[in-house]
C-alpha cells in the first residue's frame, strides 16, 4: 500500500509501533524497500498512547486515514483476548478520536473476514445480519466496524470498513499458512495440517487487496451517516490440500504432512461475495492463486538470503 500510494504522488506518514509480533529487522528491512518507490516520513508510535498518537497526527495532518494497525491472528488471540482488545478496539477508539480532533475527512478501516465467524450463509454478504465471530481477534474486528460507524454516525467521519479476505503475497506474515508452509517445505521439514483438508479460505493476492484500498480511498459512501462496509476478497475458495499441491508446484519441493486436530477459532470456510465492491468501487481481483505463490516462493527466497532475522 505504502509503495502504492508514494507512486501516485501522496504525501504518505507511516505511523507503526514495530510491535514484536514477528522480527523487526524484517519489518526496518520493509521499510528500506519502501524507501525505493519514494519519500515518506516514519513516526515510531503506538496506537495504544493516545498522546504521541495525536502528536504524530499534529505533525501529518492528514486527509485520510488508512486504519491498518491490529493485533493480529485468530489462534493467539485466544489465548490473550485481553491484548487483542486494548490493541484492536481501544487502539482503535484512540484513532478515531485523534481523527475526530484533527477533522479528518476519511478513514478507511483494514477489517477481516472472520466476523463472518460460523455464518452458514455462503458466500459471505456484507448484508449478512446473523455474524457469529468465534475468536476474540473476530469479535475485536466487527467491534472496531461498529464504532467507525459510530464516529460516522456522531462526527460525520466518512468511513469506508474493509473485509479483507485470507490476503497473501510478498511479505505476509510469517504466521501466516502460505509463509509458514512454504518455509517448512524449503526446509524439508512437515508442515502442520490441521484438519481433513477441506476446510477452504479465499485467498487473496496482495496487489489485487491493494488496488481495492487504493478504488476506496477514492469512494464516497452514499448514505447517512458516510459509512459503508466492503468485501475485499477472490471469491474462489480453495481447499488447504489443494493450497498445498498449489505450494508443492510453486516451490518444486514435495510437502510431508503432518496431520493435527482442528483448531479452536478456525471456520470451515471464507468465500467473498465481491458484487457490491465490483459495483461499487470497480474491484476486480486478477491475480490466479498459482501465479501468487510463484510471486511469494519468489520473493521468500530472495528475502531468505537477506538473513534480516
Amino acid at each position: 500500500m505504502a509503495e502504492a500510494l508514494l507512486r501516485q504522488g501522496v504525501q504518505l506518514t507511516l505511523v507503526d509501533n514495530l510491535d514484536n509480533f514477528y522480527s523487526e529487522a524484517r519489518k526496518r528491512s520493509n521499510l528500506r524497500e519502501i524507501e525505493k518507490a519514494g519519500k515518506y516520513e516514519f513516526i515510531e508510535a503506538d496506537i495504544c498512547d493516545p498522546i504521541p498518537l495525536e502528536a504524530a497526527m499534529q505533525r501529518s495532518q492528514p486527509d485520510c486515514i488508512l486504519h491498518l494497525a491490529a493485533r493480529a491472528g485468530v489462534r493467539p488471540s485466544i489465548e490473550q483476548p485481553a491484548l487483542y482488545e486494548r490493541v484492536n478496539v481501544s487502539g482503535t477508539v484512540n484513532l478515531l478520536e485523534a481523527a475526530r480532533k484533527f477533522h479528518v475527512k476519511k478513514l478507511i478501516f483494514g477489517s477481516s473476514s472472520s466476523v463472518y465467524g460460523e455464518s452458514g450463509n455462503v458466500p459471505f454478504s456484507e448484508s449478512e445480519a446473523q455474524m457469529r465471530p468465534i475468536s476474540p481477534y473476530a469479535a475485536t474486528k466487527l467491534a472496531a466496524e461498529l464504532l467507525c460507524y459510530t464516529y460516522a454516525h456522531l462526527h460525520g467521519l466518512t468511513s469506508v470498513c474493509l473485509r479483507f479476505f485470507t490476503v497473501f503475497g510478498p511479505r505476509q506474515r510469517p504466521d501466516l499458512a502460505i509463509h509458514k508452509f512454504t518455509a517448512l517445505m524449503e526446509a524439508g521439514k512437515p508442515i502442520p495440517v490441521f484438519g481433513d483438508g477441506s476446510s477452504g479460505r479465499d485467498y487473496t493476492y496482495v496487489g489485487d487487496i491493494v488496488a481495492g484500498v487504493l478504488a476506496a480511498m477514492d469512494y464516497q459512501p452514499s448514505g447517512n451517516p458516510p459509512f459503508d462496509v466492503l468485501n475485499l476478497g477472490n471469491s474462489h475458495p480453495v481447499k488447504l490440500s489443494g493450497l498445498i499441491e498449489h505450494l508443492e508446484a510453486a516451490t518444486g519441493k514435495k510437502a510431508i504432512r503432518d496431520p493435527r486436530p482442528l483448531q479452536p477459532g478456525d471456520v470451515p470456510i471464507t468465500w467473498a461475495d465481491i458484487s457490491k465492491a465490483q459495483r461499487l468501487l470497480g474491484y476486480q481481483p486478477s491475480t490466479s492463486l498459482a501465479q501468487g505463490l510463484e510471486n511469494f516462493v519468489a520473493w521468500y527466497r530472495a528475502a531468505s538470503q537477506e538473513k534480516p532475522d
